[in-house]
């Protein structure tokens, strides 16, 4: 809903501060209940809350299209709705017409409203979809893991597109293709593309540095358009080829390829017929990979809701070209007193947000809102869409399969779900914990020799590892020996409960215990944890044990310290925590191999992100490190000079030679490799 203008002349924009919950509300009109100075003076003065102040509301309310939202007396946005006539809609609040005990919890917690009138009832939607994405109310239903889609992308501003995997937004000139489910599937085509296609990947300085063919060229993955091995003609059109097969002309381009082996085997040059061969293998496995592709559904995203057990799972599979991206599940946050149409179709509208909707949405069942999603969508989109629940024939059969999948997500979700509930409330016994954590962190370091020091934080909850969660810390310390795993440790802890201690303040940990299951499942996922578990032994423990104190929250965290056993072997370890001697688990005890994997995946985390900031150090280009010195320049000296090495030796003249460097970057260029003579 990019710069959607509102009936009062206000804009919403997509792009805006997540904690500015103002600055994503257009000004209220003149003269209605949605005064933003009304509801203040509503609130603090009238001491009314729950259904009484929703009546209040209401006698001032228009019969109009809009959004409203739920305050609680903590200013906690507790849900957001929109209605076609906001008086009618606000209504059934304030006469208790409700459908849980959950709804009316959440009435009886309402402190304050606030209201924003619409044009049209799919104006509401969209604003609705916008808002509970950005402020994530208790009460709605929560799009989870909304990641955005990796996409194939072949650049159209080079003399010789390359092609990349992308995310985010399209600023750069090309053309785009997707979305893929997962990067995975993205990889694995560009793989097979490279060997069938022959496009570049490398990025363009590293095009324009390239005085030779590369590895890739040897192998037969790239033609070699950066040393003209192949014509920029001849490279044009396996680029056109790899756009048309892209776009859902497999056949063709398959055919093609076909007839030029087979002219290739002809002229009896059968070398060049096995490069074809090759192409046409290649492409055979990209679309092995692709599993089921309808000839009937050229572009479609195709939704199925398992909705049982108190808990939904949607699977998405998504059709472009005629071709299948792939598929990925999602477990949405919800009521479990709601329908599985009801979490679909307020899935629904938050999924495609901020994503490119398709002329074709196929669902399991049908949803309430169905045809206004289809308007709204067909105006944000710029074109037609259609929603629909097949009934008959491909499609039909298509929504089957999604649902099939979609079954068995949700017994694997329910699964691992019911198992991680048994394994916390195992912690919370065997670590004599107050209650049982629903956040656990845990820290490890790596480095070599204490070189590229980073520290990781993986974090695990009800749900398992969240891996949105998780963090680096690049050790910064300059007073930290290289190879003080202690001081490396107090630095971590430091750093992330300082800032915790500034933007969180110390956590009510009577309120945490005090939580029932229901409860515990409606509150937002804690940014304080339970428990820290560190990768260490007594001195490790002791680091951080001092930290604590320091910041005056030994009393609010637990930590525990998880030191390898005898020899180093698994399932032998020994556990360090306050108030008690250190001590072991059986062998076989749950709670130890729930420790070894909290502890595995942390050891993985800190390996990865310091094996990330060594290979950033290795290939990083001493022309980096110049200020003044952008990408252009460095792509005119590098085409000069050949490598960075030759720029170091270069005399002043030598620098100035180059295009767009001026006597002054020249000299800084000089002085920067050559410091004892600077002047």
């Amino acid at each position: 809903m990019n710069g959607t203008k509102l009936p009062d002349g206000g804009v919403l924009y997509d792009e805006m501060e997540d904690d500015d919950d103002e600055a994503l509300l257009p000004e209220p009109s003149p003269g209605t209940a949605s005064s933003i100075e009304w509801n203040e003076a509503l609130r603090n003065e009238s001491g009314l809350k729950g259904a009484e102040l929703i009546a209040e509301f209401v006698k001032h309310l228009p019969n109009a299209p809009g959004v409203y939202r739920m305050f609680n007396d903590a200013d906690d946005v507790l849900y957001v709705g929109k209605a076609r006539s906001l008086k009618k809609r606000v209504s059934n609040y304030a006469q208790g017409r409700l459908h849980s005990n959950r709804l009316a919890k959440m009435v009886r917690e309402t402190t304050h409203m606030e209201f924003v009138t619409t044009r049209t009832e799919t104006e509401a939607l969209l604003l609705e979809a916008n808002l509970i994405k950005r402020l994530r109310p208790r009460y709605n239903v929560l799009l989870r893991d909304d990641k955005s889609f990796p996409y194939i992308m072949i650049t159209g501003d080079h003399r010789a597109p390359a092609i990349f995997k992308h995310r985010g937004a399209r600023a750069r000139k090309g053309s785009y293709f997707g979305p893929f489910a997962s990067a995975s599937a993205v990889g694995r085509t560009i793989n097979s593309l490279q060997r069938a296609f022959l496009l570049r990947t490398c990025t363009d300085s590293v095009f324009e540095a390239r005085t030779r063919p590369c590895l890739l060229y040897q192998i037969k993955r790239c033609s070699g358009p950066c040393t003209r091995e192949i014509s920029d003609e001849g490279y044009a059109e396996l680029v056109s080829e790899a756009q048309d097969f892209l776009s859902g002309k497999s056949q063709a381009v398959k055919a093609t390829i076909a007839s030029q082996m087979a002219e290739a085997s002809e002229d009896l040059d059968f070398e060049r017929a096995a490069i074809y061969r090759d192409r046409l293998s290649a492409l055979s496995h990209v679309q092995s990979h692709q599993g089921i592709n309808p000839a009937g559904v050229d572009e479609a995203d195709v939704f199925a809701i398992q909705h049982q057990g108190g808990l939904s799972c949607i699977q998405v599979f998504f059709f472009r070209t005629g071709q299948n991206w792939g598929n990925r599940a999602y477990f949405p946050k919800a009521d479990p007193q709601l329908t599985g149409a009801e979490v679909l179709n307020a899935f629904l509208a938050q999924f495609y947000d901020d994503k490119p909707v398709p002329r074709q949405i196929l669902l399991s069942e049908q949803v309430e809102e169905q045809d206004l999603m289809a308007t709204a969508f067909c105006e944000k989109a710029g074109h037609k869409v259609t929603i629909s629940v097949p009934q008959r024939g491909e499609k039909k059969d298509l929504v089957e399969h999604v649902l099939a999948n979609a079954r068995e997500a949700h017994g694997r979700k329910l699964a691992e779900t019911a198992s991680q509930a048994r394994l916390l409330q195992g912690m919370a016994e065997t670590f004599s914990l107050p209650y049982v954590p629903r956040r656990i962190e845990i820290y490890d370091n790596s480095h070599i020799m204490g070189t590229n020091a980073v520290g990781g934080m993986v974090v695990a909850g009800p749900e398992g590892f969240l891996k949105n969660q998780y963090r680096k810390f690049n050790i910064k310390s300059t007073e930290i020996t290289p190879g003080d795993d202690f001081g490396m440790m107090r630095e971590v802890m430091t750093r992330r409960f300082s800032r915790l201690l500034k933007e969180e303040g110390i956590p009510d940990r009577s309120a945490g215990a005090a939580l029932n299951s229901e409860d515990a499942a409606d509150a937002a996922f804690p940014s304080w944890p339970d428990v820290i578990l560190i990768d260490g032994g007594q001195g490790q423990m002791t680091a951080v044990r001092g930290i604590l104190d320091e910041l005056g929250i030994r009393n609010v965290v637990t930590a525990i310290g998880v030191a390898k056993g005898v020899d180093r072997d698994a399932g032998r370890e020994r556990f360090f925590a306050d108030g008690r001697s250190d001590f072991s688990l059986p062998p076989r005890d749950p709670v130890l191999y729930f420790v070894q994997r909290m502890r595995d995946e942390a050891h993985r985390f800190a390996i990865g992100s310091h094996r990330a900031r060594r290979k950033k150090e290795m290939i990083r280009n001493p022309l980096d490190e110049i200020s003044g010195i952008g990408p252009g320049r460095k792509r005119k000296l590098l085409q000069h000079f050949g490598t960075a090495k030759a720029v170091s030796r270069a005399g002043l003249n030598d620098l100035m030679a180059v295009e767009g460097i001026s006597e002054a970057v020249a000299k800084q260029i000089y002085n920067h490799f050559h410091e004892n003579r600077a002047g």
